[in-house]
């Protein structure tokens, strides 16, 4: 949720944006074109393919953020940091690695500085998140 939070909010502040759909709506109809399903997605009304949009951003979220499971608490630094690290190693594998090879969005490479910002901002906030909830459930359970 602060991630998506985060980039809806600049989404809005930021020069060319507002203009353009968000990452996650792009990425999903993509997904769907190369699964065959475009002119179903395209068929449905713009609150169902925002909300099958929102599924799959949150799903991808909730399966990468699995994966800190491998690497919280190992660097020595705070939450927050390392949470963050974490943020910006899925937004690189994601953008420079994951969705160009795989056809679903293009690399940031070549995609405009404020949507970079966007995204890079938006996933530093995701981390953060994650690296605090994920120490703070740790250390709750300890005490248990």
């Amino acid at each position: 949720m602060p991630m998506t939070a985060a980039m809806v909010a600049l989404h809005r502040m930021l020069p060319g944006e507002r203009e353009r759909d968000l990452p996650y709506r792009v990425i999903t109809e993509n997904a769907a074109h190369h699964a065959g399903a475009s002119e179903a997605m395209h068929a449905t009304d713009s609150a169902s393919r925002e909300a099958l949009s929102l599924t799959a951003h949150f799903g991808f979220g909730a399966t990468a953020g699995a994966g800190f499971t491998a690497v919280a608490g190992k660097s020595g630094l705070p939450p927050v940091a390392e949470g963050a690290l974490y943020g910006l190693a899925v937004w690189g594998g994601s953008y420079l690695g994951l969705m160009p090879a795989s056809g679903l969005y293009k690399p940031a490479t070549e995609d405009t500085a404020t949507r970079n910002v966007m995204l890079v901002s938006a996933h530093l906030v995701w981390g953060a998140a994650l690296g605090l909830i994920w120490h703070s459930l740790v250390n709750r359970n300890r005490a248990d």
